[in-house]
């Protein structure tokens, strides 16, 4: 571990001018690139004392050994060098995209004699044509399909061709009318070449001029009386509008805009993107952002910006073909959900891109802020599809464990572990959790509420009150089934069972008999401190607990001064974390029941004369206050215990102010 103050450069060294900095480690590789609008001031926030910086800078700049710069003239040609080196270095301490899956794209190769139309995956090669991304690679067949009645160009492989080619016979697509064969001459190759252009431009969303085309072909044709002819061209025309319907108008403007949704935490996060153009989504694709750095929401929508759209050769070197793939893969719009650190700058150099304007904003309303909600959506379950896969996988569990085994300096792996967490109101409805997981997998079936119920029965004064009442409450009752659990061996290993022990073996099996390799609490020092002075006053002293601080993920142990700090990427943290986020769940649904229970009971509590029992009788009748209050006189009257009159006096209760019969 390097001390920052023996490579920090002098305050004078260090231009003002905008620019791009790097930190390297001691064997000279790059682990860190950043931009600056002015280099002094951003440098000097990394040599500031360790304690104020994030736990993931601490670790950076402790890791590098050294720091340079490169001075540019504007803050977009910053922009511009910061991605060429996080590109060639792939620094450790950089945001990386990583894609959730491969996505397919459908490619046309214009760099051809012959254009072929397929899918394909990877890196995209010059003077082609691509389309998408595609969700399946099945939903790129299907359009084609459709799509070769109308534009019959040559789908088949270079060996494909080259055959049919030397035996003057075509491939089975070639006899169906889904190929126009140049193998065969059928079609000369520059007409086969127009025929590819003409699916290209259909694509790319000039759809209506060929439907035209075609009504009018057909009418023509119908006006001859050659009615095959027209047949022909009106199942044309419905396979087109089929392959139009798998791509639903979502922006009637018929604008070209990328939505980006992001949805995470302060380790990880899910992207996902709509690509529309022409007002129809042409594809979608998603990533997982590992926050490998310290990064606020504003930062990583600009280098989520840098890294989609970058691209190495200026818009005006590129060729005709190159310039219009250009603006097709970067559009007029993009909308994201925060607007970048910096968006004039970003706004700048996309525009220098695309080589026309570009807007960067967050929509606000009507049928983009709509959409921008459904791309938000797929993100959230993008993101709990990925720690699901994760933490599923057997590997990544013994792993996890393993580590949080090391860090906590534990015996042995905690095979068992117990999460805790608290919530209320403003101090009311207090209602703690209990989840359990066992070899890493959530136990659901042992999850445990309590309500918190505090010294005299009004609820703990605090949070590490309430930590302190549960856990006491917890582990007595482990106490006490451990007792019961021996006296049941005692009457197994006796061999004479009396009617009696025969009541006590029927019972429900002992929830609580079974102690934890490690008990978690959500939160910091004061409320491992209370969990640990409840366990010391019960005398369990095999326990091992640790508490999960949320801002800066920080592990506290009973007594210890400072955090225990896993790495960024660790399984073991994101177990814990796991645990922590569905104990915060599970008490968050606990107690909104409970809150809400409480305020019907209160509201039929205030009625004179309507005791707990008739209360609860109302209730199971017609299942919640709303429809209680909904109901007519005649339908109260119909409930058990209840006659005109006194429906009719109730009825008037729930609907102070309202003529009797009226409500």
């Amino acid at each position: 571990m390097a001390d920052p103050s023996t490579y920090r450069p002098k305050p004078g060294e260090i231009p003002t001018n905008p620019g791009v900095y790097r930190f390297r480690d001691h064997e000279g590789r790059v682990i860190y690139v950043g931009k600056a609008k002015n280099l002094r001031s951003r440098l000097s926030n990394y040599f500031q004392d360790l304690s104020a910086l994030h736990p993931r800078t601490q670790t950076m700049v402790t890791t590098a050994s050294a720091v340079e710069w490169t001075i540019v003239g504007t803050e977009v040609e910053a922009l511009a060098l910061e991605y060429t080196w996080i590109k060639e270095f792939e620094p450790r301490f950089n945001v990386k995209l990583k894609d959730d899956k491969s996505y397919p794209f459908l490619m046309v190769t214009m760099s051809e004699e012959v254009p072929r139309a397929q899918v394909m995956r990877g890196s995209k090669k010059a003077g082609n044509r691509y389309f998408g991304p595609f969700g399946h690679a099945w939903a790129i067949r299907e359009t084609l399909d459709l799509l070769l009645r109308v534009f019959p160009i040559r789908t088949c492989s270079a060996g494909v061709y080259n055959r049919a080619k030397r035996s003057g016979r075509p491939c089975l697509l070639g006899y169906i009318d889904k190929c126009s064969a140049p193998c065969v001459e059928r079609i000369t190759l520059e007409k086969h070449r127009e025929l590819a252009e003409d699916f290209c431009s259909f694509m790319e969303g000039d759809t209506g001029r060929f439907i035209r085309n075609i009504e009018d072909r057909m009418k023509a044709a119908a006006k001859d009386l050659d009615f095959e002819t027209a047949a022909r061209m009106r199942d044309d025309i419905t396979a087109l509008k089929r392959a139009l319907e798998k791509n639903a108008v979502v922006l009637s403007d018929a604008t070209d805009a990328d939505i980006f949704g992001i949805y995470g935490d302060d380790l990880e996060a899910a992207v996902q993107v709509f690509h529309v153009r022409g007002g129809r989504i042409r594809g979608q694709r998603g990533w997982v952002v590992e926050k490998v750095e310290d990064i606020s929401d504003e930062q990583l929508v600009d280098r989520l910006i840098q890294q989609v759209y970058a691209q190495e050769i200026p818009f005006e070197e590129l060729t005709r073909d190159q310039q219009h793939e250009r603006r097709n893969a970067v559009p007029r719009e993009v909308l994201v959900p925060i607007l970048p650190e910096d968006v004039e700058d970003a706004t700048q150099w996309l525009t220098q891109l695309r080589g026309s304007a570009v807007s960067v904003r967050i929509p606000q309303r009507g049928e983009k802020a709509e959409l921008a909600k459904t791309v938000l959506a797929n993100a959230e379950q993008a993101l709990k599809l990925h720690r699901t896969r994760r933490s599923s996988d057997l590997t990544s569990r013994s792993q996890a464990l393993r580590e949080i085994q090391e860090a906590l300096d534990l015996d042995s792996a905690p095979l068992r572990i117990e999460c805790y967490d608290v919530s209320h109101n403003q101090g009311t409805y207090q209602s703690a959790s209990m989840v359990v997981f066992e070899d890493g997998m959530a136990k659901k079936n042992q999850y445990r509420v309590f309500n918190v119920r505090g010294p005299e029965g009004e609820g703990a004064r605090d949070d590490t009150a309430a930590m302190y009442e549960v856990i006491t409450r917890r582990f007595k009752r482990y106490l006490k089934d451990q007792d019961s659990a021996s006296q049941e061996e005692l009457i197994l290993s006796s061999g004479e069972i009396t009617e009696d022990d025969d009541a006590t073996l029927a019972r429900d099996p002992h929830r609580f008999a079974y102690a934890p390799s490690l008990v978690i609490v959500d939160g910091g020092q004061p409320q491992v401190a209370a969990a640990a002075r409840a366990l010391s006053d019960l005398g369990i002293d095999d326990v091992a607990l640790c508490g999960l601080a949320k801002r800066l993920e920080e592990i506290w142990l009973p007594d210890d001064d400072y955090p225990v700090i896993l790495r960024r990427s660790s399984e073991g943290l994101y177990l814990m974390q796991r645990l922590r986020d569905e104990a915060h769940r599970f008490a968050i649904t606990a107690h909104r029941k409970r809150r809400s229970k409480g305020m019907i009971v209160s509201e039929l509590d205030a009625i004179p004369g309507l005791g707990p029992a008739k209360a609860a009788n109302l209730l199971k009748h017609f299942g919640s206050l709303k429809k209680l209050k909904a109901a007519s006189i005649e339908e109260i009257a119909a409930v058990k215990g209840y006659a005109l009159p006194s429906a009719t006096k109730l009825h008037a209760q729930l609907h102070p102010g309202t003529p009797a019969g009226e409500a």
